[in-house]
């Protein structure tokens, strides 16, 4: 059982998450993140997540994240485009196919139901 905490998120250490080259569209975006608490059945996952400049392409899960640092223009397939920055809030839904230019380095805090 999981205990409650708090974590200081732009301090968090972050563990390497390498990204499948398929996924790069330009540069060379580095993705790091930590897992930080999941539910017994694993289907609520919550965590801290970075990524570096470039662009990147993702079939989304049930997610929504705050940014805490960084920025980034996310475009849906067949809906809308966004840029994201320090304290947004974002909704992605499962199958949402995106686009993601990173601007700055980008950390996020999220919640992923699958």
């Amino acid at each position: 059982m999981t205990h409650s905490f708090a974590l200081h998120i732009p301090d968090a250490d972050l563990e390497p998450d390498p990204l499948d080259p398929a996924q790069i569209v330009s540069g060379s975006p580095e993705v790091t993140g930590k897992v930080v608490w999941e539910s017994e059945d694993g289907r609520q996952i919550r965590g801290v997540w970075q990524i570096t400049p470039g662009v990147v392409t993702d079939t989304e899960a049930d997610e929504m994240f705050v940014v805490i640092s960084g920025s980034a223009t996310v475009e849906v397939d067949g809906g809308p485009t966004f840029t994201v920055g320090p304290g947004d809030l974002a909704v992605l839904r499962e199958g949402d196919r995106t686009t993601w230019t990173v601007h700055e380095t980008l950390r996020k805090a999220y919640t992923i139901n699958l």
